[in-house]
């Protein structure tokens, strides 16, 4: 399902490292890979909030951050009288002001994560230190699959520790559920939703998600999970409040789809509409007599261009209750909807489509289909960025479930391009001249903040001052579903054809300032299944504009780049207008977040000089949602 122009806008494992700093005892541990983190405490490694060491337990973890860095957690959560989310925030605030070598307490910003262990000091007034976390933005986690997160309770004296924390398999259906890779982790958390916190975790006798409406079960009972967090306690099981917030937000994100005005954008999508109708209606060895899967059908188009195609038969997949009957009203108006008092006859695309109510990873409940049966499975599914709303993973799942082996989907090719732009990329023209007045001040202050927060806009091909390159290429006939989180490195080099506004008035004007890189992505309709007519879908800024646009994200300080040679030793910094970098080495990573249905981007960029001396600036994050 595609992206919407007014939806709300790693390698993370060690976000930050102590500059040659480290506890002689403690225990070298081999580097976390994401599918490795377990429930057991015993089993996962917990990394120190100030430093690089590694711990066993949550226990030890806070033992050496109140020896070594000023920093007991139990005295401040217990002074403040910190509930579960306040608690989960206020880790989550530490991590993010320690990334930034930035006192916890204080503010104080240091020089370096040197600088800062020397600084860490005792706090004596908890209540002036408390406003600084309350933000809902700090329930984000800051490090992926952060096993503190998870295992911070405090134990009553004779208590099992364990009994605090979630169980492996607890952790493990999570998990899943959050990113999306195992759909039947997401059906029994929804059970576990349902019943009470109890200390046994009790389950309905249902096994299905549909016995809770509106916070309600088929009794009419409150979940005890709905409540509103301020009027009654939150210190149950976390993975119950997470699950909660996951139903909540494909209610939300379902829901929006329900606006025809959305709708009407992504139907007026021109380069949309052409590469989609191009694919179905031009390749007939593909669509004549084959059983197709439209899986986010919307108003159902890309359904009725496949019965128009000769298809036999047409499953369209809708999980908005609005939109599946429009669809359906649509399919029936333009008579192609399936009658089921109607015989199917072959060579006749009248009454093919039926639609569905519900996600793909459920409908084997309401309609009959057999696993590995479809021949063609379609979806317009690319988000900005590519991968907002993380919608890939459903398709997917029906791949993996209901196509036939050496079966068909559309598109089956994802690219994602990186380029970097210049000033003309930004506001700063605009502010600078107002009605004769310079405004500047403001277009500067703009900037700053953009380097904090992905830009979602349309740039114009002739601000980018470097050549483009492929950032990432997904195959989706044959990747897997943890493939959707990525790192990847590019290298960006000056375009020769920069134009004049972009150059600077230095080195003879051949040099320019990068302000930051823009994403964009085409997917590909390959020869590989479009035998006849081969198509690209792309969102480039050399293309027809489209709805998805580009996403922007700007450096907290541009980076001059130039064709410049070497001449002997130069004094200046790499990456200044005195001395230019001829290339931007970029590392950047696109994951699923642990808010539902966003990503996070991290980026890391390093400007090359003449003479091979490199120079690299912090790591930026990202969170598009």
């Amino acid at each position: 399902m595609p992206s919407k122009t007014n939806q709300n806008e790693k390698e993370l494992k060690s976000p930050y490292k102590v500059e040659e700093e480290e506890e002689d005892d403690d225990e070298e541990v081999e580097e976390e890979v994401w599918d490795d983190w377990e429930g057991d405490e015993g089993d996962s490694e917990f990394i120190c909030l100030f430093c690089d060491s590694n711990f066993t337990s949550s226990t030890s973890l806070f033992q050496h951050c109140s020896s070594i860095h000023h920093f007991d957690f139990h005295a401040v959560t217990n002074s403040l009288q910190l509930d579960f989310y306040a608690s989960f925030k206020l880790i989550n605030y530490i991590r993010f002001q320690v990334a930034e070598s930035r006192c916890w307490s204080c503010g104080l910003a240091c020089q370096s994560k040197h600088d800062l262990q020397n600084h860490l000091h005792d706090v004596t007034d908890f209540n002036s230190i408390k406003p600084l976390w309350d933000d809902d933005r700090y329930l984000k986690p800051f490090m992926q699959d952060d096993s503190l997160l998870y295992n911070f309770g405090e134990f009553e004296e004779g208590e099992d520790e364990q009994s605090s924390v979630m169980d492996e398999d607890l952790v493990r259906d999570l998990k899943n559920a959050i990113y999306g890779d195992d759909q039947d982790a997401v059906k029994k958390l929804v059970v576990n939703e349902t019943a009470s916190v109890s200390d046994d975790h009790s389950s309905l006798p249902s096994s299905s998600d549909k016995e809770l409406v509106n916070g309600k079960d088929s009794r009419g009972c409150i979940s005890s999970i709905d409540k509103d967090p301020e009027e009654g306690s939150l210190t149950g099981n976390p993975q119950n409040h997470i699950v909660t917030h996951i139903r909540k937000v494909n209610e939300s994100y379902f829901g929006s789809y329900s606006s025809f005005g959305i709708h009407r954008e992504m139907l007026s999508d021109k380069a949309r509409m052409d590469a989609y109708g191009q694919a179905i209606l031009k390749n007939p060895s593909l669509l004549n007599g084959a059983v197709v899967m439209d899986v986010g059908c919307g108003t159902g188009i890309l359904s009725l261009f496949s019965a128009q195609a000769g298809a036999s038969r047409v499953i369209a997949i809708e999980a908005s209750a609005k939109m599946a009957a429009v669809a359906t009203q649509v399919a029936k108006n333009n008579g192609l909807l399936l009658s089921k008092s109607e015989t199917r006859v072959n060579g006749n695309n009248k009454g093919v489509v039926e639609v569905v109510n519900g996600m793909v990873e459920e409908i084997d409940k309401i309609v009959e289909i057999q696993p590995h049966s479809v021949d063609v499975l379609l979806s317009e599914w690319m988000g900005y960025c590519l991968l907002y709303e993380s919608m890939l993973g459903s398709v997917l799942y029906a791949r993996d479930r209901y196509l036939k082996p050496g079966g068909a989907i559309l598109p089956d090719t994802a690219t994602i391009f990186v380029a970097g732009f210049g000033k003309g990329g930004t506001s700063l023209p605009f502010w600078e001249n107002v009605c004769d007045f310079d405004m500047s001040c403001i277009g500067e202050e703009l900037v700053t903040d953009a380097a904090r927060y992905p830009i979602v806009d349309v740039i114009d091909h002739q601000d980018l001052v470097t050549g483009s390159t492929i950032l990432q290429t997904f195959d989706l006939a044959t990747m897997k579903p943890h493939e959707v989180d990525f790192t990847a490195t590019a290298s960006l080099e000056p375009k020769l054809s920069a134009s004049e506004d972009e150059k600077t008035h230095l080195n003879s004007k051949t040099c320019c300032l990068c302000y930051g890189v823009v994403l964009w992505f085409d997917t590909g309709f390959t020869t590989r299944f479009c035998q006849e007519t081969p198509t690209v879908l792309s969102t480039s800024p050399y293309t027809l504009k489209t709805h998805w646009s580009q996403t922007i994200l700007t450096f907290r300080e541009p980076i001059a780049i130039g064709l410049g040679k070497e001449n002997g030793i130069n004094s200046e910094t790499v990456g200044t207008e005195g001395y230019p970098a001829v290339k931007i080495d970029l590392r950047i990573s696109i994951v699923r977040s642990t808010e539902h249905r966003t990503i996070d981007i991290s980026m890391e960029a390093t400007g090359v000089a003449p003479d091979g001396r490199r120079r690299s600036w912090p790591a930026q994050l990202f969170s598009l949602q």
